[in-house]
């Protein structure tokens, strides 16, 4: 393990529960009888959203491994 990994575990776990949490709303939504266009936006949004998650994330991992472990140094 190198010397940043403890500090990525937190952003990791976030990023797994938002995903996780649309995930299970997108599948909830599937699961009932809503129209057709109403699935589609659902999907089409808690993709949006977990993609936007995940570069954030990414964003935060190249952040952490440059050093910058404090957001708020850029303030």
């Amino acid at each position: 393990m190198d010397r940043h990994s403890r500090k990525k575990r937190g952003p990791v776990i976030a990023a797994i529960c938002i995903a996780g949490y649309y995930a299970a709303g997108t599948v909830l939504v599937s699961a009932l009888n809503v129209p057709g266009i109403v699935k589609i936006a659902v999907v089409a949004a808690s993709v949006a959203i977990t993609a936007v998650t995940i570069a954030v994330l990414v964003e935060r991992i190249k952040e952490i491994d440059g050093g910058e472990e404090d957001d708020l140094g850029k303030y």
